[in-house]
């Protein structure tokens, strides 16, 4: 009987992240997910996932600690090895991350340098460091937003960063091919989560606005954005490579 494929999803216990762990569990794809300080949502989620069949298990892990990875890595490839007989793993979804909301002329070094950290450099060298355990035939997923493609006030940091990692990922599609390993980009529109202090969700103008500028009229949910990620890992996707998928319902067309 053919093992289970298995993904590593970061930032898997609350919003998108936690959506794309549970859509990847229902495709029958066991699940890594990491979560940062809120281990008894992580937890929450791992039994969901059992609930469906699939195996789980959830580490923690700070995305803008970059001497952490070795460690981390070190860690779920022996939790692998413990469970599976060997320490890879086929999926590594890039997704955890925090928002910042500065205009361009008030952005500190400080804050850019931990949206820096998190969101581009974090998903670079963790990457880097995964790949060695990611198998042949496998998928990397970069979660980037649609403020990469429309400017939004306020975004400036965090969507350029965003940016740069649309950039990196075609690279790693290139450079990675020869192992069959293809990467792509999902990049969400705003989202009713508690992302950000849940500015989307909890600010009736703000997202009066968003669903006025998106052509099928209304902010996104969670359950919009973790199928589309669930289906880049199946059989059925596997000539997308290299690509940008934005999944916003029509956002700013």
């Amino acid at each position: 009987m053919a093992k289970n494929k298995i993904a590593l999803v970061t930032g898997g216990s609350r919003g998108l992240g936690r959506n794309m762990a549970i859509n990847l569990a229902k495709k029958g794809i066991d699940v890594i997910l990491t979560y940062h300080s809120n281990k008894e949502e992580a937890d929450h989620v791992v039994s969901n996932i059992q609930a469906l069949g699939q195996h789980a298990a959830a580490f923690q892990f700070d995305a803008g600690n970059i001497n952490s990875f070795d460690q981390f890595i070190a860690q779920i490839t022996d939790h692998l090895k413990e469970q599976t007989g060997q320490p890879n793993f086929d999926f590594l979804i890039n997704n955890a991350g925090t928002a910042l909301y500065a205009p361009f002329m008030d952005t500190t070094e400080e804050q850019f340098d931990a949206v820096y950290n998190i969101h581009y450099k974090g998903v670079f060298f963790l990457t880097q460091k995964a790949l060695p355990f990611i198998n042949d035939g496998g998928r990397i997923i970069n979660i980037s937003s649609g403020l990469a493609r429309f400017a939004f006030p306020g975004s400036s940091a965090y969507g350029s960063m965003k940016g740069a990692v649309e950039v990196l990922t075609r690279y790693l599609a290139k450079e990675l091919g020869h192992r069959g390993i293809a990467a792509n980009v999902v990049a969400p529109g705003a989202i009713e989560t508690d992302f950000g202090g849940g500015h989307v969700r909890d600010n009736k103008e703000t997202n009066a606005h968003i669903a006025s500028v998106t052509a099928l009229g209304r902010a996104g949910v969670p359950d919009d954005i973790g199928g589309v990620v669930a289906f880049l890992c199946t059989e059925d996707a596997r000539w997308i490579n290299g690509q940008r998928i934005e999944v916003s319902g029509g956002m700013n067309l």
